[in-house]
């Protein structure tokens, strides 16, 4: 079966980045009838608040992202323990000690010498006693992969072949001095564990997968599919990491944007598929292949998502939007929505329009247009109006004061509305529950 996952830490909400990687898991599965898991990475004690883990819950329920289970990487750690225990059997993993500052002055002796900046391996050359004589002093010391210094191959789903020299990477550390398993060894336990066939994940975690697929080879299992995706930028080429706490989901659903209109937009987002709004998941999954996609860094600009939101706005009936015109009469609400939709940005705007043909609007004249605008009025007829009022009144006032275009029609549709923008005035018209009056 076909089983992806995606593994937040929940110490923060989820940003636009997140959602890439989670969406294109979700489709993998789905696409294949497969299963999607929402593994929460909490391994980190201090960091990890379950303020969060609801947050994150909250954000794919309401992307319509469901899963098939949760785990929980802090209810696994005995599961970690036996994966480190059999690793040391095996030789491939190793206490070391050096100190941040230690390891510091390391890098910059070898940048220094024009080598590439990698972990010396001076712990594997500590004998038993200089090895009792660091853990008096330091205590735990940290455990380190050893890697195998040979290349290290994978079929990369979005980026191709590619090849790495393990000589070129530190043996990366597992599990800190204070016990915490880091990333890399839970992630790695936990996909096998789980039957994870496929991973998506961004660019920037290339090297990651790399000393993965020898620890997953190390503990006798078979590495999954990898697909290593872009990373997003602003869109001017710029780092979007500097703003993504300004794109947390939470933010864009307080704001208004749709959820098929982000959806459809992070979904073919930096492929070679044309960006369409798609009516439900289904339509999003159908069109997915994760081989459509480049390794260019993808720019996205929120402002992509305005017209896309407007366009699912304007799909829906009164019956969808009936939550948000609660302050519209139900036998009017039809009407209304047809009349306003095309003026709607987001659902929280859906009854913006009302006070206005409540006649509740407030006039905007100018100076110079009051005696016109007053003179217009007295024309005008007490309601019901129609569609063809607005064109029949016009009429009547342009014949009366000689004004036309702009300078007749903008006047009294501020006038009416209070709004320089809006629907068609004859549309307008046939709403009025007033005759308007300053």
């Amino acid at each position: 079966m076909t089983t992806t996952r995606f593994a937040p830490s929940p110490t923060g909400y989820l940003h636009i980045g997140n959602l890439r990687t989670a969406l294109f898991n979700w489709m993998i599965a789905r696409k294949n009838s497969g299963q999607f898991i929402l593994r929460i990475d909490d391994t980190d004690p201090e960091r990890s608040k379950e303020e969060y883990v609801d947050a994150i819950k909250e954000d794919l329920e309401w992307l319509g992202l469901t899963w098939d289970r949760v785990e929980r990487q802090s209810e696994r750690l005995e599961r970690y323990a036996d994966a480190a225990d059999k690793l040391r059997e095996i030789g491939r993993f190793y206490e070391a000690w050096e100190t941040p500052v230690e390891l510091d002055l390391k890098r910059k002796k070898q940048l220094n010498m024009g080598n590439p900046p990698v972990y010396d391996r001076a712990a594997l050359a500590l004998s038993d006693d200089e090895k009792a004589a660091l853990k008096a002093d330091r205590g735990t010391g940290v455990w380190r992969f050893k890697l195998d210094h040979a290349r290290i191959n994978w079929p990369d789903g979005v980026l191709g072949d590619l090849s790495i020299d393990a000589a070129s990477v530190s043996d990366p550390v597992l599990i800190r001095q204070d016990g915490q398993v880091l990333y890399t060894l839970a992630s790695v336990v936990d996909d096998t564990d789980m039957g994870v066939t496929h991973v998506v994940r961004g660019s920037d975690h290339v090297t990651n997968t790399a000393t993965q697929i020898q620890i997953i080879e190390a503990l006798g299992a078979t590495p999954p599919t990898f697909a290593h995706h872009s990373l997003l930028t602003g869109p001017q080429g710029e780092a979007l990491s500097k703003r993504l706490g300004t794109l947390a989901l939470r933010d864009m659903r307080e704001n208004g944007v749709e959820p098929m209109a982000l959806l459809s937009l992070m979904a073919r987002l930096g492929s070679s598929d044309p960006v369409e709004l798609r009516e439900n998941h289904d339509e999003l999954v159908a069109g997915f292949e994760i081989d459509h996609f480049g390794p260019a860094p993808t720019k996205f600009d929120e402002d992509d998502l305005i017209p896309l939101t407007i366009r699912v706005i304007q799909s829906l009936g009164a019956e969808e939007m009936a939550e948000y015109l609660q302050t519209v009469p139900e036998k009017l609400r039809e009407n209304y929505w047809n009349t306003v939709k095309g003026n709607t940005p987001t659902r929280f705007y859906a009854d913006k329009w009302w006070p206005v043909f409540a006649g509740d609007a407030v006039p905007v004249v100018a100076d110079e247009d009051r005696d016109f605008v007053v003179e217009a009025f007295a024309l005008l007829p007490e309601p019901p109006y129609s569609a063809e009022t607005w064109s029949v009144w016009t009429g009547a006032v342009k014949e009366a004061t000689g004004r036309k275009g702009k300078g007749l029609f903008m006047p009294l549709r501020l006038a009416v509305t209070g709004q320089q923008r809006g629907p068609e005035m004859a549309d307008v018209m046939a709403m009025l529950q007033k005759k308007p009056a300053l």
